[in-house]
């Protein structure tokens, strides 16, 4: 099993859109919302894009592999800068970030910081990792296997976020 960044955010978005896209079921490409975040991604902070680049990067946890690709990294100051469109998902995306930090650190890169950047807001935030935010992590790891694993999916949660979810046909086609 692979859990891979993405994961790790959907997880703390919701847990339904988590299982779909970890039992194979992607509609992320065809969203203008997720064309938007990547348009805005190639297009902010051009400056930096051309000394710093994006990276994979992969550990092993308790024989699960764990992916992600970390949109700037500055690995003389050892910051990562992850780029978002909106801030309306600001704890699934510090998750994410928080992922990044503890996949390096399982590489051996320790003391490693990271700046969350919302350019279309002019706000950034700074992310730490704890002791506490790798316990949950590996914790996140566990349930989220678990919940793929699952055979059935998760119901729908009916939160506002779900009208501009990718998923949201897919959820709602017999609602209305």
């Amino acid at each position: 099993m692979n859990i891979t960044a993405t994961l790790i955010n959907l997880y703390h978005v919701c847990k339904r859109e988590c299982w779909l896209h970890a039992n194979g079921i992607n509609m992320e490409h065809t969203s203008d919302i997720v064309y938007d975040g990547k348009l805005l991604h190639e297009t902010s902070y051009t400056d930096r894009a051309k000394k710093y680049n994006e990276i994979d990067i992969a550990a092993k946890f308790k024989g699960v592999d764990l992916f992600g690709k970390i949109d700037f990294y500055d690995a003389r100051e050892k910051v990562i800068h992850e780029t978002k469109r909106s801030d309306k998902a600001e704890t699934a995306h510090e998750w994410q970030v928080k992922f990044y930090m503890w996949l390096l650190l399982l590489n051996g890169a320790g003391d490693v910081s990271a700046i969350l950047e919302y350019p279309q807001l002019r706000q950034t935030t700074q992310i730490e990792l704890t002791e506490s935010d790798i316990k949950a992590l590996e914790n996140m790891v566990t349930e989220i296997i678990s919940l793929k694993n699952d055979g059935n999916c998760p119901p729908v949660i009916h939160k506002p976020i779900c009208k501009s979810c990718s998923y949201y046909e897919l959820c709602y086609i017999d609602e209305e």
